[in-house]
């Protein structure tokens, strides 16, 4: 019922937002006893909420300060045409999406993307995909991208879990993001057209919080690249996530003079369906409905892994899905290779439909927050070619380096 609402996301006269149908599932599951409280409250991961929340306050105070407005405007301002725009955003956020992770990307990437799209008079929707394809895709290649290649690099003991996710997943990352340029251009031909750009004048910015925005950004990638260093020597991460953001976030919290209305103007809401997302997914884990289909070919066959993370991911999510099937992996004597079919398969899950990943719940959000939408046929529109032919390339390059 969640999983169809959320594609009709209407009922009657009422419009529905993506958290209240996943608070209103989450809730159902308590009433009815699918779930105990207990077990509710910790389903709910506090790491994954406070990397969330201090990520957030990074985010809004980026925006609030003019800063991000000043980095768009200087990268895009070499952009000539649509076809640079679209081809800036998927592979500037695509790559930087795999040191800042993709739900970061998302925070921050929405509000510029919804200004590049009025400025250029280019398509609201289509920068919207742009940016959720991008994120998604550039994420697979790093095991800080997402939550779910951390599950895979850090349970699977690699030795270095940078090189290990470069080797394997680097160059089809790259051609997947190639990919998603031209089913765009296929799909949107209208918003390509030529179309001469006005020089905008550069935006105001708020120079005292534009400072702790850099040092809050200073902290992210050099923690950031801490673990990278780390990771090469040792083989595991020196920083937590959620320090990461908390430590970033410190101090916008503790020294900006906007710091309540940065604080007030967080998305909470996309708060509320992660939490509720925790509580639904672990009710539905508790069935072992999904589990009774693992079989052994499934488990080390890359394809079928490629196929499985993606379709399963769209109704429990990617995270759920990996934290019980890497393990299963693992006990099958499965390889690298298939480890890697996991996370890919598992992260580009996000481009099939809006429930393949958290970070385009986040897009969506922020955008309705500002009057654009993207409803589910419309993403999947995109979504589904898309998958196919990225499933394709991921498993042909798996199979030639594994």
């Amino acid at each position: 019922m969640v999983f169809l609402l959320i594609a009709v996301r209407q009922v009657g006269r009422f419009n529905l937002r993506i958290w209240q149908i996943m608070l209103g599932g989450a809730i159902v599951v308590l009433l009815t006893g699918q779930i105990s409280p207990s077990d509710a409250v910790h389903a709910i991961d506090p790491d994954v909420m406070l990397f969330l929340f201090g990520m957030f306050v990074v985010g809004e105070a980026l925006v609030a300060s003019g800063y991000l407005s000043c980095i768009a405007h200087r990268f895009f301002a070499r952009a000539k045409n649509p076809d640079q725009v679209v081809l800036f955003i998927l592979f500037g956020m695509g790559i930087l999406s795999a040191l800042l992770m993709n739900d970061t990307l998302a925070v921050i990437g929405t509000p510029l993307v919804l200004g590049l799209a009025a400025g250029r008079r280019i398509s609201p929707k289509l920068l919207m995909l742009t940016l959720a394809i991008a994120i998604t895709t550039g994420s697979v290649m790093s095991p800080i991208g997402n939550p779910q290649n951390l599950l895979v690099a850090l349970n699977s003991g690699m030795a270095s879990p940078f090189v290990t996710f470069a080797l394997y997943l680097a160059i089809p990352t790259l051609l997947c993001l190639g990919v998603a340029y031209a089913v765009l251009r296929w799909l949107y031909p209208g918003e390509f057209l030529p179309r001469v750009y006005e020089q905008e004048p550069a935006p105001a910015c708020d120079a005292r919080l534009m400072i702790l925005v850099k040092i809050a950004l200073a902290i992210v990638l050099l923690l950031a690249a801490a673990n990278i260093i780390a990771s090469l020597l040792t083989g595991s991460m020196l920083v937590t996530l959620p320090l990461i953001a908390i430590g970033a976030a410190l101090p916008v919290i503790l020294f900006s003079h906007r710091r309540f209305e940065i604080l007030k103007a967080i998305d909470w809401y996309t708060l509320v369906f992660f939490a509720a997302m925790f509580v639904l997914m672990e009710s539905v884990w508790l069935t072992g409905f999904f589990q009774s289909f693992v079989s052994g070919a499934m488990l080390s066959s890359v394809p079928l892994l490629l196929g499985t993370s993606v379709i399963i991911s769209q109704f429990i999510s990617n995270v759920p899905f990996v934290a019980l099937f890497q393990p299963l992996v693992m006990q099958a004597g499965s390889g690298t290779a298939q480890l890697m079919a996991l996370a890919a398969g598992s992260t580009i899950a996000g481009n099939l439909t809006i429930l393949g990943a958290a970070s385009n719940v986040i897009i969506i959000q922020n955008a309705e927050k500002q009057g654009v939408t993207l409803t589910f046929f419309e993403f999947m529109k995109v979504g589904l070619p898309l998958t196919v032919l990225q499933v394709l390339v991921y498993w042909g390059w798996l199979a030639v380096v594994g």
